[in-house]
């Protein structure tokens, strides 16, 4: 019986006799397989193919379509957190300076009467956008020239930045100036008035309510903040506007502080008290008056003053000045955040850093009394349905 070669076995196949290996084939048994199958030491584990352009990105999965149930149109969704911002005027009650210095850990503002987190803080000190609303009438001299001295010195304290307009009212009202950053032309409107004071003066009411509805009407087509100063009486005769609706109109306002100088101060210094029945009617009119003026200046986070001396107007005025001009600004976000278009009654306090009330000394150690000018409340908005 013939002698036969040993069989191998590679990857299933019988061959004879094994033959040496060419030097080229296994020099290509060393190099990994560009695809697919196992080839030398890899044994049967599949090596993928190397990418041409390594650095090249593959594109993103297409986004899925959704497809809305039929009659049911787009629909978007969108959250509104409000935020409240009020200036905060600190002054000192004597000398109606600005006090400095002051941390956002030294205020607490309640909305409420619930306390608000203080989210932003910094003080302001930027240049003002005001309206004098003055009253020009025939109810007596002294009072135009008490209304032309207080509006002179709150004029003498703009700066070139500052944009003014100046309006006059008896039973209308009357464009004296337009919005101007030019202060001369605003004294030049003074100066004409002035040279009428000792004229005769068409009318002796005065629609006080209706002239600062159009006061507002007019401040609230300009964005940011605006003051308004307006000197006069403070009586009205018979303005369409009644007493509870020009209240209403002014909290309603956004952004509009409102100022207020009383011009009978002298003369109620003259006459209180004298004049039997007639003189009381007359006292209480304009005390009547006197708090109409105060109400509105309250509301907007104003200031009210009644003079009773010329002498004391420029002090007057740069208190206004200080107030309008450097501030304290707040942010917060309400805790009650609906938008129900009600009225939100906001409460500012100054603490220490140990939560009590903020104490103030001079440098004798005397204690300073202080006033905290800021807004009494706001509208939230409404939700639009």
């Amino acid at each position: 019986m013939p002698a036969t070669a040993p069989l191998t076995r590679a990857y299933g196949q019988t061959t004879t006799t094994p033959q040496p290996a060419a030097p080229q084939a296994q020099q290509s048994d060393q190099n990994a397989p560009e695809a697919g199958g196992p080839n030398g030491d890899t044994g049967v584990i599949a090596v993928p193919k190397k990418p041409e352009n390594p650095d090249v990105v593959p594109p993103a999965p297409p986004a899925p379509k959704f497809k809305n149930p039929e009659g049911l149109g787009n629909v978007s969704l969108r959250v509104e957190v409000p935020e409240v911002t009020i200036d905060v005027g600190v002054l000192l009650e004597k000398t109606h300076q600005f006090v400095p210095g002051l941390k956002p850990s030294n205020f607490r503002v309640y909305e409420d009467g619930v306390q608000q987190k203080i989210e932003g803080f910094k003080r302001t000190e930027a240049p003002i956008t005001a309206l004098l609303l003055c009253e020009y009438a025939a109810r007596g001299m002294i009072f135009r020239i008490d209304m032309l001295n207080a509006a002179w010195a709150f004029t003498q304290q703009l700066r070139p930045q500052d944009y003014v307009a100046m309006m006059t009212f008896d039973m209308n009202t009357h464009i004296v100036s337009d919005f101007t950053q030019n202060k001369q032309q605003i004294l030049e409107g003074i100066n004409e008035l002035g040279n009428e004071v000792f004229m005769p003066v068409a009318f002796s009411e005065t629609n006080t309510f209706d002239a600062l509805n159009e006061a507002l009407d007019r401040m609230s087509r300009i964005e940011g903040e605006k003051y308004i100063v307006m000197i006069g009486t403070g009586i009205d005769t018979m303005s369409k506007l009644t007493l509870d609706k020009i209240l209403k109109r002014v909290k309603a306002s956004q952004g509009i502080t409102i100022f207020t100088i009383s011009t009978d101060g002298f003369f109620e210094a003259l006459t209180q008290g004298t004049g039997g029945m007639m003189g009381s009617m007359r006292d209480l009119t304009y005390l009547q008056a006197d708090n109409q003026m105060k109400t509105f200046s309250d509301m907007t986070g104003g200031m009210h003053f009644a003079p009773r001396f010329s002498g004391e107007l420029p002090d007057d005025v740069k208190a206004i000045n200080e107030t309008i001009r450097s501030k304290y600004e707040l942010v917060y976000h309400p805790t009650n955040s609906k938008q129900d278009g009600t009225w939100r009654k906001i409460r500012v306090e100054l603490v220490d850093d140990e939560g009590q009330p903020l104490r103030m000394q001079d440098e004798k150690h005397k204690p300073l009394k202080y006033d905290i000018i800021a807004r009494n409340g706001y509208r939230a908005k409404r939700e639009v349905e």
